[in-house]
This record gives C-alpha cells, structure tokens and sequence, in this order.
C-alpha cells in the first residue's frame, strides 16, 4: 500500500504522460518509471530554456519543467524518433516551444515540447552532426556541423528554405568538438577543435582558422581537444575556452589574445564542462572531467571561489537555469549588474573586505549531468541537491527480472554493458555491476536468497555477478565470441544454467562450469526457458522458425517435439506456470503461439503486434493471461483463451524487450525497452470484479480455484496461483472475524 500511495504521488496523471489519449483508455496502468541516466559520449547533450531543461539518453530526450504549484521539477516528456544515437540537441533562443536533435542516422529533427510532437525532420544532413546550434539571428534557422565540417545552416520555413553550406566555415584541418554562435553579434561564430585551437567567423570581418591553441601545444603535434565554449553573456569579443588538459581561458576573439588563464588547484584537475552565471555577472562555474568537482568562479581572479565534490564520477554537461524554483528565502548577495561593463570587467574588492566576503556564491540552479548516467538539479545557493536521478542506464535496456525472495528489487540488464539493481520504493539504483561488458542481452537471478545474477552478453561470453560482494565470481565461455542471447537459472535446480547463442548451441551446465548437454540448432538460439513443472524439460527458440522441447533425463541429444508454425525466425519462448505442458512463443513474424505439448499442437495464434515480438510473460495467477512485447512499441494484454487482445499500451517510445512481474506482486508488472527507461505497471483494472468479490466477502470459489475453472470460455478472472493459495490457507488457520486480515493480505497482494 506504501509503495503504491508513493508511486501514485510521484507519477501522477498530471505529469509528462497528460494528454495521450490512448493511454487514458487503457486498463492497464503506469505506476512508475525509472528513467533513463545522460549519455557520456556526445558533447552537447544537455539544454536549457527558461523553466525547462532537457537531456538526452542514447535515443530519448527527457523534457523537466519547473511546476509552479509545487516548486519543482517534474518529467514533462520523452521524446523519442531517432533510430540511431542522438549527438545533439539545442533549444531554440526565440521560441521555448521549440528545440532541435541530431542524431548519428544523419537526421535532424525539430520537436514543439508543449504538443510533443515533431515538427520537422531533415532526413538527409550529409554527415553525422556532431554539434548543433539555432541561428541566434533568424527564427527559423537551425545550423549543424559534422566533425570535419562543413556548417550547414537549415531554414525551416519561408521563401528561403533549404539547406545551405555556409561560404566560409569549411575545410578545417582539425575535427571541430562544437561551436557556438555568438547571442548578440550577427553571424559571428566560433568552433573549437580537438587540436585545441579555435575558428572564428564574422561576416565583412576576416575569417581566422586554427588559431589560439594554448601556448604549450604550439609548434607540436599533440592534441588537446576543446571541451566547452561559450561567449561573455556582456561582451561582443570574449569568451570563455576550455581545453581539456590545458584549463580555462578567457580570450579576445577580436585581437587573437588570452586574456586571463585561468589556475586549476592541481595539475590532474581537468574541466570538460562551462558555463556563465547570468545572476551574477562575471560569475561562471566549471564541472571537472575526473572527479564531480563543481568550481565556482569569478573572472576577476584566477582561482576558484569555491569547490564542490557532488560525486565520485566526473562531470559530462552543465546549465544553469534562468529561471529557478523560487525560495521562500535567501541571503545570498550578488554583484549588481553594470550596464556599462561586460562580465570581464576588472572588479576589485573593497580593502576592508576579507576575500571571502567578496565574492558570495550566486543564487542559482545548475542542471548537472555526470559520466556515469547521473543527472541531477544543484542549489550552488543553498550548497544542496534540488534533486539527483543516478546512475540511469543510457543505452537500450534488453532485459529485467524481479529478485525471487524480494518483490522490491529489480535487476535490468543493458546495452551499456551493466546490470542494475534497483529498489523500486525509492526509485533508485541501489547496486550496479562493474561494467564493460559489452551488451548485456539478457540475466536471470539465482533462486532463492542466493543473491547471485548470471547474464549473458554480445562478445564475452556469460557470467556469474555476487550482487552483494559486487564482483564477478564465475565466468563461462563455451560459446566463444558468439552472442548469448538468453541465459536462464532453472527454478527446480539452483546448480543448472541454461544458455543460448548465436553458435546454434544450446548449452546446459552447472554453476561450476560442467557442461551438461550441448544442444545444436541448425541456426542461431534466441531463447529458452525452463519448465516450471518439470525440472528436466527445456524449450528453445530458433532462428529457423521452430520452438524445439528437450528432456534433459535422457543422454539424447535431439529434442523431444518440434513445433513449426511461426514464419519467421522465433525469439523468446515461456512455459506457464499453472498449466502444464503449455507455452508459448513470440516471432519476428509479429504473432505469439501457445502451444499444447501434450497435445503435440498450436492451440491458439495471437495477432496484433505490427513487428517483431520480443517481451513475454504469463501471469503467475491468471492462467489465461499472457503479456508481449513488441518493437512496434507497444505491449499487448491477451486472453489467451480466444486471442482476445485485451489491452494495448502505448507508452513507450521505442521497441520493447523485457516484461516481468514477482509471484507475491502478481499485478505489478515491469517493462523495459530501447527507450532506455524501466516503466511499472498495474494489471489490477484488468481483474476488477475479482477485488470486489474479495471485498464484498464473497466465498473462496469466487476468489479462487483450479486452473480448468479458470480457463473455461466466459469464467470471471480467478486466482490459480501459490501465493493466494498460501493466503487462503493462512486464514483458514485463523479463528474470530477474517475479514480485516483477508484485506490486508490481499491488498498487498495486489498492489
């Protein structure tokens, strides 16, 4: 009951998800959502307009907006229409509205944040955009640059629409890292290159290419990439430079001259991130590239004011917010803005004050996002965190599992090559594996209280994870460097692991490595899964359009039944778990079969999904209930007794692959996708008149039964499951009035 009041507090239907219609019909519905961490890899991945700001994962862009009812962020959206790694997004100066991404499919699209919705797409941008900027002098302009140039500069609409290169900004003999067009200045530009020089460009001035590389890199081959740039907010020629191992200056774009350098406190320190305080001017703050350190600086001086440590992983991007929660109150003093000087001017503390109390840390909120996934919203005033989502996955999420012995905990698995543990009360990563595992297709947790996850990845075979000790303990490497696309701990045999590869092997060992049986397919094995009746029976799924069953007792090498129907090639396949003998299997040919293995046939053929399937799973107390997941987007709800699709859930931006729930949850359902994001789900509207017959006290043959009962055509939804089975009996062992107890435990059960 607590989880849910906390879920339903914190994801309300006034969030980011108001509006979509569909998901407003559906029965099923979203309780929750894990999102996704900041991509580390492209630089300009972060942004900021008024009381918005946004980040990207790999292929979503999350949308927060301050809500002024309650003083707070919230997620207002998730935009996701790129198919390929987003490289950049930028908001547009002119119109909140409006932002655009680039992504690494050569696409550009420009989004409108209040209709979420894309405007316009340009599909063909001659070269992967390795930055992105609106034109600061036309409305309607949004420019792009590949790393090795040139600029192209795209007008959206008007006479003048189309695509143009511009006359100057090309031919560079360094890859650019990103550019910036100056805010007030028309047409003035400037990239910054991996050489650590700068290119500027002005239109009626003379153009300068290469220049001003830190005064160490001259005259030598080494290079030392500019990390972030940006224009005095006050001034028409300064600007802020940071170069990766070779820190901060504040140079003269007119006169080709530095400034000010400024001093780092010790030679290891690094910055990969700037940018300017607009509430206090000549304030600007840095993120460290090593270390989460947040410096605060003044341009009169050349040491920072102050430092922050907010984490052990190093910074990625840096906003500061124009337009910040509002405090009831704040003691912070700024400097007043002069009109009549830029943010550079030299400003020289009174001789009675102590350096100290020169300088006071600006009021102001610091959209923060760190290498590891992190992103977060800093008070620099109030030296405290607004709030910090961390260590998000940043890549497609392929699979997620409940803990057998704890329904709070959730592992996924993904393509960023991590496991992560999260503890779904407080929405937060509370274990994360140590990484660098290439993909991470799939996992599946010991029984039991073992505490132990085995996964299997794209190149480096599978492995044993001790989620508690954080350390790999076992590794397996049968398959060699072909994908295992599933990996499967038996339910009836802590000892036995099954995995499947791209080999056409089905391999069957013990935890210490024997191999037990090698099952060869004539093609790849996508799937497989152990019966949850019989510990000796094993389904697999195959590239040749077959589901295959083994007996695992026998010395025999070949499967028991072959069962053929699918028409493309079979993905994941699920035994039920309270009938036996029956599974079912999801194709690329976009339907899901149940299959009779006693009765040697397909029984009945689910049609809907417009794409591949990949996600499936039977609910552990409606025997007749059946979830998929599809890359069409969507999750589908069937009554497998007449392939009635009884739902359809449109929530997810992109391909679904992992469905789960946990036996004492039934009806709490988790889902995972290329979206990069964990959404939770209640499947309790599906079962109303089952809640009313439990509150109004009807009698146990109303509530519960066998599964015959359960699956006879037109019979009300009733429990089959050991965990209502165990409540019943529980309470069946108790004297005087039940009713308050049966409540209880059945309202957890439910929730």
């Amino acid at each position: 009951m607590a989880w849910m009041t906390y879920i339903s507090h914190w994801f309300d239907e006034d969030d980011w998800y108001e509006g979509q219609e569909r998901a407003k019909m559906s029965h099923v519905k979203q309780v929750g959502l894990l999102a996704a961490g900041c991509q580390p890899w492209n630089k300009d991945i972060c942004a900021a307009s008024g009381d918005r700001f946004a980040y990207c994962a790999t292929l979503a862009v999350y949308i927060y907006q301050l809500d002024h009812r309650y003083n707070e962020f919230k997620l207002h959206a998730i935009m996701s229409e790129h198919k390929k790694t987003i490289t950049a997004i930028s908001w547009c100066p002119h119109n909140p509205d409006v932002f655009a991404s680039a992504s690494a499919d050569s696409l550009v699209i420009i989004w409108n944040v209040n209709e979420q919705k894309v405007v316009a797409k340009l599909d063909n941008t001659k070269g992967i955009p390795a930055s992105l900027g609106w034109c600061w002098n036309a409305g309607d302009a949004v420019a792009f640059v590949p790393h090795r140039g040139p600029l192209y500069i795209w007008t959206i609409s008007g006479p003048d629409s189309g695509v143009n290169v511009h006359r100057e900004a090309h031919s560079f003999l360094s890859d650019i890292s990103l550019f910036r067009w100056h805010p007030k200045k028309k047409g003035k530009v400037v990239f910054g290159h991996t050489d650590g020089s700068l290119s500027i460009f002005q239109s009626g001035s003379k153009n300068q290419k290469h220049v001003l590389r830190p005064e160490s890199l001259e005259g030598t081959d080494e290079e030392d990439p500019v990390t972030a740039l940006e224009w005095d907010p006050l001034s028409t020629d300064y600007l802020l430079v940071a170069n990766l191992h070779n820190g901060i200056r504040l140079v003269d774009s007119e006169s080709l001259s530095c400034i000010t350098t400024f001093s780092l406190p010790s030679a290891a320190a690094s910055v990969q991130c700037l940018a300017w305080v607009s509430s206090a001017p000549g304030m600007f703050i840095t993120g460290d590239s090593q270390v989460g350190v947040l410096r605060v600086w003044n341009v009169s001086r050349t040491t920072p004011i102050d430092n922050f440590k907010l984490k052990q992983t190093g910074f990625h991007g840096l906003h500061v917010l124009s337009s910040p929660p509002k405090k009831k109150s704040c003691s912070s003093q700024y400097p007043t803005k002069n009109h009549h000087t830029s943010s550079t001017s030299e400003a020289v503390p009174p001789p009675t004050l102590t350096q100290n109390q020169a300088f006071s840390l600006p009021p102001g909120h610091t959209v923060c996002c760190f290498m590891d996934g992190g992103v977060g919203l800093y008070d620099m005033g109030a030296k405290k965190w607004d709030f910090l989502r961390d260590l998000g996955h940043v890549e497609t999420i392929f699979d997620c599992k409940f803990k057998p012995d704890n329904p709070d905990l959730l592992a996924t698995a993904s393509f960023d090559g991590t496991i992560k543990v999260w503890d779904i009360n407080t929405l937060s990563a509370v274990y994360t594996s140590p990484g660098n595992e290439g993909v991470i297709y799939s996992i599946s947790w010991a029984p039991g209280n073992l505490n132990c996850i085995a996964g299997g990845t794209s190149r480096n075979g599978a492995f044993i994870w001790d989620v508690r000790k954080g350390k790999m303990i076992t590794r397996f490497s049968e398959h060699g460097k072909n994908g295992i696309f599933c990996i499967a701990w038996s339910h009836k045999d802590s000892k036995r692991i099954a995995t499947c590869s791209s080999d056409g092997f089905c391999i069957i060992r013990t935890i210490d490595g024997n191999v037990l049986h090698k099952y060869k397919h004539p093609a790849a094995v996508f799937g497989c899964d152990w019966s949850q009746n019989n510990k000796d029976m094993i389904a697999t799924g195959c590239e040749d359009k077959n589901v295959r069953v083994y007996y695992l007792a026998t010395s025999s090498d070949q499967p028991l039944k072959v069962f053929t129907g699918h028409t493309a090639k079979v993905f994941h396949v699920r035994w039920s778990p309270l009938r036996e003998g029956i599974l079912c299997s999801g194709s690329d040919d976009g339907t899901v079969r149940i299959w009779d293995y006693t009765q040697d046939a397909c029984i009945n053929v689910l049609s809907g999904h417009t794409a591949p399937v990949r996600g499936l799973m039977w609910n552990p107390e409606i025997p007749y209930l059946l979830i998929s997941g599809s890359w069409d987007y969507t999750i589908r709800v069937w009554d497998t007794r007449d392939g009635t699709c009884l739902d359809t859930v449109y929530d997810h931006g992109a391909d679904v692959y992992g469905l789960t729930c946990h036996p004492s949850r039934p009806f709490t359902m988790a889902s995972c996708s290329r979206d990069s994001t964990v959404r939770l789900w209640s499947l309790t509207p599906l079962i109303n008149p089952l809640q009313i017959n439990i509150i109004t006290d009807r009698c146990w043959d109303d509530i519960i039964s066998n599964t015959d009962r359960a699956v006879e055509s037109g019979a009300p939804p009733l429990l089959c499951g050991k965990v209502s089975r165990d409540i019943k009996q529980e309470l069946e062992k108790l004297s005087g009035s039940l009713q308050g107890k049966k409540l209880r435990w059945f309202s957890e059960f439910f929730s």
